[in-house]
């Protein structure tokens, strides 16, 4: 079976050479492709989708660099700027640089929800359909609405709902975050929404591996989504338990999830709908 972790952030450090812009902040130190490469290997991982995270800002430089040394191991879902200088122009060649396969957009905080809101994305998703760029976005739960327009609107336009769209589990409890899920589950109508079921041990109230209560959750949006269009990762960076772990949780500690469905969960969904060729 070959595995593939949907999302896994890596940066640099913020220095005046490369700064950072002012509206987040990381939770950890630095983490660099050889590192996760590392870590991949021990978890027994065979890919990973890098996400370059928020607080760099749009830039994709080390995702980029990731899988150019690395193509068998690592693509990007980068970050776009609508507002951009020559962002019209830029778009149409994204998908020619070197290991890009999409883009990532996310819309957690007002900073970065607002340009959402005043219309600053509506040609971007024209754009994508048009082009053939996938996308990987990040709605909470009282903004999936807006999610499921893009979604309706572009019918042609690949999109993938990140972490499910859960706050996160130090600012919401469990019964929190998943008592609005079916917010998220009625995109499933949509043939072009697929779910990522990424990070799921950090919604989870029981601290310990394996996160049993979560695994009612997750089998609701694999029911819901199905094989094809529900997709393992890790968000590794952030991971209450070890990258391994993570991994087993779904190959070992969920018996209703096998054989093909399994597969198709594991990375060959996410590959697939991507175009990241196996």
């Amino acid at each position: 079976m070959m595995i593939c972790d949907a999302q896994v952030h890596i940066w640099a450090a913020n220095t005046p050479e490369r700064p950072w812009p002012a509206r987040a902040e990381p939770h950890r130190a630095p983490l660099g492709k050889e590192e996760l490469l590392a870590e991949m290997d021990s978890a027994g991982v065979d890919r990973v989708v890098i996400v370059p995270p928020s607080w760099e800002g749009d830039r994709n430089d080390l995702a980029i660099d990731a899988a150019t040394s690395h193509p068998r191991r690592f693509a990007a879902m980068g970050r776009f700027d609508p507002d951009a200088p020559h962002a019209r122009e830029t778009i149409k060649g994204w998908k020619k640089q070197s290991g890009m396969l999409g883009m990532r957009f996310t819309f957690h905080t007002p900073v970065l929800r607002q340009p959402l809101l005043d219309g600053k994305f509506d040609w971007v998703w024209g754009e994508m359909e048009k082009l053939g760029i996938p996308a990987m976005v990040l709605f909470h739960h009282e903004y999936m609405h807006l999610a499921d327009k893009v979604a309706e609107r572009y019918p042609g336009l690949r999109l993938v709902l990140d972490h499910l769209g859960l706050k996160s589990g130090k600012e919401k409890r469990e019964v929190e975050n998943f008592g609005s899920l079916d917010k998220v589950l009625a995109l499933a109508k949509r043939p072009n929404v697929a779910a990522k079921v990424t990070a799921m041990p950090c919604y989870a109230d029981d601290k310990t591996y394996p996160f049993k209560s979560v695994h009612r959750h997750i089998r609701r949006v694999f029911d819901a989504f199905g094989p094809k269009r529900t997709f393992w990762g890790t968000d590794w960076s952030r991971l209450p338990c070890s990258y391994r772990q993570g991994v087993t949780m779904f190959t070992e500690e969920l018996p209703w999830l096998k054989g093909e469905d399994l597969d198709w969960v594991m990375g060959r969904g996410v590959c697939e709908w991507i175009g990241w060729k196996l």
